[in-house]
């Protein structure tokens, strides 16, 4: 019987070294996932996390062992730890985005008490990457993924790799690639079989064969020869998933989901990307895993936010993983809903000793047996970001990549075109604020904009407005050529940084979104390139003020949709009917409107409301306003969620604006908003607010009891608002 069971809860937190002897009463009560430290959202030094911290677990087997080993694993701790059981060291790791284990057996009190202590040290340690040089983005301290108990027979399954082959052909093959670990005194000489089952749970074929594992050793098996019915592939349309379930001899599993893959063919060639034989522009944004106050740990419901962000909010078919494996949660629901990843081993332009690149090749291991089933994965990062050559080291992390994952291509990405070429796809970071013609094909831009001109929501609008716009030219330049697979701009979110990046408060402002993920006008552009079959867009990128721009006025007025036409009107007065800049932008599926001629004068009398109307296949389908005086109309609260669970660790993102009469965030308001909250949660950040860009948020944190809980909102001179959630 295998068994693997949650063990967040009832873990005690010490901001310090604490030896056997320190009372639990010292301790703070949390459960996992858990920061080392809850900070404000900016202008905090990130000295603040670097610091050595205790966790203790006192638990009793929850249920007896059977004979079986007994297993902790962590799916993420940053960024080195050791581990004890009853003063016993199990193990240690070094690195902080990659999952490890230890073998509990042989200090277990099976019938009694246990006490499991990690020592976590969460200091930015130059032998560890991302670390030995300067580093531009934070590696917030703490336990910050999830943790479970292992139970498993002493000869059991330790990895599986599900290979879907011929998906074209109209006969698809599966083979399943499965490592067995006997840590048994005798030789296994059993049956190892899986089933697999389709979306709806029916099973839909199944295979198995006789193995011999040897006592104390590993060995490697393939289950092939599975007679499968005609299959759905996994497209961005219609992301089909089937799912995988093992036995091993008479060896059952409990508590473990089955093992989730998708049959799809995805690669890139010299002409482009293709998935499933049809070829696709790529359309991205990079991502970071960190949020503001909780650093990295956010639980699954945030992390599979991110993902609906960036493929619904924000219009993209493609994430990067920049600069490291992200959270197991947030790879899932990219699987779910049909969005492409390219993910990269940790690292940011330095190269350390052969020790550092010792832990590197172990994350590139560690990644692709982590995540190599996962479908929406295209693409493996085996080079460390913006690093210089280095031949030997590049060398082996391909050759480990081809070795553990033959089906997938590799990518490293690089700053300059003439670094020597390695793997299989040339992917290149191109801050020439255009797309330079490829040396190299396959050719895929994996950084453009960002810190080339950062942006923040309370910005100029004209800036504002030419930040979206560079968006706009380079994806519009790169769909049109026909040697460049696609685009991944950076990047989705603003982000902590350190004081040798970013803003005076530590902020990169290179976002399409703020650090909340909430829109800037750049957002408006990748949202524009959703089919309006999926829904209408309409984002004029103006906050339609006569003095903001340069010169004032209102010329162009820049309108970023995916209708055919829009109509003006200046309160009741009609402007014009207009089509999408396709002069300009001649690439692009949904190009901007630029509409020139306003003639909207400094200090005039007919300033009214903005009104546009938006046409599709000649059928209006969509109506955004502005109000023209730009008072303050009413204090907004909208959480994402209105139901959270009981589990200590459950959150929702609360977010919080200051509106004029249509609810557009007024970017200019900085008023100080106050919050109370009642019922089984708690608040996450700064109480009270002051704003800057008319918009922000926290989060709502379940506790471990259900109930309701109400939280209310209150600023000067508008009315108050309340928001509830249930706790279940």
């Amino acid at each position: 019987m295998r068994t693997v069971l949650p063990f967040n809860h009832d873990w005690l937190f010490y901001p310090g070294e604490a030896d056997a002897g320190e009372p639990d009463a010292q301790f703070q009560v949390v459960t996992l996932p858990h920061t080392n430290i809850v900070l404000p959202h900016h202008n905090f030094d990130n000295i603040e996390y670097q610091f050595i911290s205790t966790y203790r677990k006192r638990f009793r087997l929850p249920e007896a062992r059977d004979g079986r080993r007994v297993y902790v694993d962590f799916d993420g701790a940053m960024i080195a730890c050791e581990v004890f059981l009853n003063g016993h060291k199990v193990g240690e790791n070094e690195g902080g985005y990659t999952p490890f284990s230890f073998d509990l057996t042989d200090h277990l009190n099976e019938n009694g008490d246990n006490l499991l202590t990690v020592r976590l040290d969460s200091t930015e340690r130059p032998d560890i990457p991302p670390y030995g040089g300067v580093v531009d983005y934070l590696t917030f301290g703490g336990i910050y993924r999830d943790v479970r108990l292992r139970y498993v027979e002493p000869c059991h399954i330790e990895k599986v790799f599900v290979r879907t082959l011929d998906v074209l052909t109209g006969r698809p093959r599966v083979e399943i690639e499965v490592t067995v670990n006997n840590q048994g005194t005798e030789l296994y000489a059993q049956e190892l079989g899986a089933s697999i089952y389709d979306a709806d749970g029916m099973l839909i074929a199944s295979g198995d064969m006789w193995v011999q594992v040897p006592a104390h050793s590993t060995e490697i098996f393939v289950l092939t020869g599975f007679n499968l019915p005609a299959v759905k592939l996994w497209s961005l349309d219609a992301p089909a998933l089937y799912s995988a379930m093992f036995w091993l001899g008479s060896a059952a599993q409990t508590g473990e989901k089955p093992l989730r893959f998708g049959f799809r063919e995805a690669v890139f060639r010299d002409d482009g990307f293709y998935l499933n034989g049809e070829k696709i522009k790529l359309r991205g944004l990079n991502r970071h895993q960190t949020y503001p106050y909780i650093g990295a740990a956010a639980p699954a419901r945030l992390q599979r936010k991110d993902a609906d962000i960036i493929k619904y909010e924000l219009g993209c078919n493609i994430v990067r993983t920049s600069h490291y494996p992200q959270s197991p949660h947030f790879l899932d629901r990219c699987d779910e809903i049909g969005l492409l990843v390219f993910e990269e081993i940790p690292g940011w332009q330095h190269i350390g000793d052969q020790d550092w690149q010792g832990i590197s090749l172990r994350d590139v291991q560690a990644m692709i047996e982590r995540d190599r089933n996962h479908p929406s994965i295209v693409l493996w990062g085996v080079r460390i970001n913006e690093s210089m050559d280095n031949e030997a080291f590049y060398t082996a992390t391909n050759a480990l990549a081809h070795r553990l994952d033959p089906t997938r291509q590799t990518g490293g990405v690089r700053y300059f075109q003439g670094s020597q070429f390695l793997e299989d796809v040339f992917t290149f970071n191109d801050f020439s604020n255009t797309v330079q013609e490829p040396e190299h094909t396959p050719h895929l831009v994996t950084e453009f904009n960002g810190h080339m001109f950062p942006t923040k929501s309370w910005d100029q609008e004209e800036r504002q407005l030419e930040h979206a716009l560079r968006h706009a030219r380079i994806q519009d330049k790169a769909a049109g050529m026909g040697n460049v697979t696609g685009a991944i701009g950076w990047c989705a979110f603003d982000y902590n940084t350190h004081r040798e990046f970013g803003s005076g408060d530590r902020i990169c402002y290179h976002g399409v979104s703020d650090i909340f993920r909430l829109p800037k006008f750049a957002a408006y552009f990748y949202e524009s390139q959703l089919d309006p079959a999926v829904r209408p867009v309409l984002r004029p990128a103006t906050f339609w003020t006569m003095g903001d721009r340069s010169e004032g006025g209102i010329n162009p007025l820049v309108i970023f949709s995916n209708c055919d036409e829009v109509e003006v009107f200046f309160g009741d007065a009609h402007f014009g009917r207009f089509q999408p800049d396709r002069k300009e932008f001649p690439h692009l599926p949904h190009p901007p409107f630029q509409i020139w001629g306003l003639n909207l004068l400094w200090g005039g009398h007919k300033f009214d409301d903005l009104r546009v109307v938006g046409y599709v296949n000649g059928q209006a389908v969509i109506e955004q306003q502005i109000e023209a005086d730009g008072v303050p109309r009413a204090l907004v609260l909208e959480a994402d969620d209105a139901e959270l669970n009981a589990d200590g660790a459950d959150m929702t993102r609360l977010v919080f604006k200051i509106v004029d009469k249509y609810g557009n965030r007024l970017p200019y308001t900085n008023q100080v908003v106050s919050f109370e909250v009642e019922g089984p949660a708690e608040l996450i950040g700064e109480n009270p607010f002051a704003l800057m860009g008319g918009q922000a948020a926290l989060y709502v944190k379940a506790g471990r009891e259900p109930g309701t809980v109400t939280v209310r909102a209150a600023t000067p001179r508008l009315p108050a608002a309340a928001v509830t959630i249930n706790v279940k």
